[in-house]
């Protein structure tokens, strides 16, 4: 092994850091070829054994025997195996020239040598240094220009953000300049009167005059003529009615517009004149009195009817004859008192003012013949008639 180890410092020495690598690996082979050679050696020595051991064990060697007549010569053996190219010897140094010898007749040419394994490859180059960059290539024509690709979709809303902190109070501004003094206020009113002060003490009551003498009787005068009768007022209790009705289809075919009102233009029973038709929803009160108005109506929205009267001065809607209801397709019906203080004054049945909805008066509801609205009026009690006047006092 020493022998080796010099061998391969001589080696490195000799050939430098570039081959270094390289007599390392060779210096690796040698040393394991003695192992080789003797972990086949030990093979060899254990087998030979083995059989030693199966064989039987040999008698006494016997005299030596004539020497037998030679052998044909063997034949040659075949070529063995070409060995592993040994590492190149160190450089012997340079000998002197010796003088030059006589030129020799050329040999015959040998035969050409069978060619030899191949070798193993050899370590793979240091990479080179890296070239040069080179010059940059001319700017190409610019593309065209690409279609424009479709509008995305809308993001979702961000999360609101935090109420910013409230700014700081801004400082108080400076007093205003005192205005002028405004002018004198009018007079107030008076006072009201004061309380009566307390009565004075009552005086002494007078004396008593004399009691005068009785005058006499005068004549009984003439009885004077009756006066004339006057006229007889109109009668009181119930003695005029009306009813007034409307069928869907036809009438009201159109809704009724808040502050409208509902059409009744069919004339049904009635007794007496004191109450008459002016219109389809208008209706004319002669006399001055208390009456009762019914009313049933079908509406299909939820909603709400009110009596309006008309005593000269406008339609007034009556606050307290205002129905409805909040369901839907059924009827709206009303039963109230009125009170009339001057003749001829006008009724009607509305959708009130107040609202935001105009009403359908439902045709042929719950069925398929048209559907009835009614308006009864009845007078309850007329106004009284006036007195006769009084007759002329008698003479």
């Amino acid at each position: 092994m020493k022998p080796l180890l010099n061998l391969y410092i001589q080696f490195k020495n000799t050939l430098g850091c570039r081959h270094l690598l390289l007599a390392t690996l060779a210096f690796g082979f040698l040393t394991l070829l003695p192992a080789a050679e003797a972990s086949s050696s030990t093979t060899n020595d254990a087998e030979l054994q083995s059989k030693r051991r199966r064989q039987p064990v040999p008698g006494p060697t016997g005299p030596t025997g004539p020497a037998g007549s030679p052998g044909a010569t063997g034949a040659m053996g075949a070529d063995g195996a070409n060995g592993i190219q040994g590492l190149q010897g160190i450089p012997g140094a340079t000998g002197a020239a010796g003088p030059n010898g006589d030129t020799g007749s050329p040999g015959a040419t040998g035969a050409t040598g069978a060619d030899g394994a191949t070798g193993i490859q050899g370590l793979q180059g240091v990479s080179g240094a890296t070239g040069a960059t080179g010059p940059n290539g001319n700017t190409g024509s610019t593309g065209d220009t690409g279609a424009t690709g479709a509008t995305g979709a809308d993001g979702a809303t961000g999360i609101q953000g935090l109420q910013g902190v409230s700014g700081a109070t801004g400082a108080t501004g400076l007093n205003g300049n005192t205005g002028s003094q405004g002018d004198i206020g009018a007079t107030g009113a008076t006072g009201a009167t004061g309380a009566d002060g307390a009565s004075g003490i009552q005086g002494l009551e007078g004396v008593s005059g004399p009691t005068g003498a009785t005058g006499p009787s005068g004549d009984a005068g003439s009885t004077g003529n009756t006066g004339a009768t006057g006229a007889t007022g109109t009668a009181g209790g119930l003695s005029d009615f009306a009813d007034f009705f409307a069928l869907m289809p036809p009438n009201n075919a159109a809704t009724i517009a808040v502050g409208g009102a509902v059409q009744f233009p069919q004339n049904g029973e009635s007794s007496g004149s004191s109450i008459v038709r002016t219109g389809p929803s208008t209706f004319l009160l002669v006399n001055a009195g208390v009456y009762q108005v019914f009313f049933q109506v079908n509406v299909t929205e939820a909603g709400q009817l009110v009596l309006a009267l008309n005593q000269g001065g406008g339609f007034l809607e009556l606050p307290t004859t205002v129905v409805g209801r909040s369901s839907r397709n059924s009827q709206i019906v009303e039963t109230a008192v009125v009170r009339t203080v001057v003749p001829n004054s006008m009724l009607e049945v509305r959708n009130p003012t107040t609202e935001s909805t105009a009403l359908t008066i439902t045709p042929t509801a719950g069925g398929a013949k048209p559907v009835s609205a009614h308006l009864v009026i009845t007078l309850l009690q007329g106004a009284t008639g006036a007195t006769g006047a009084t007759g002329a006092t008698g003479p």
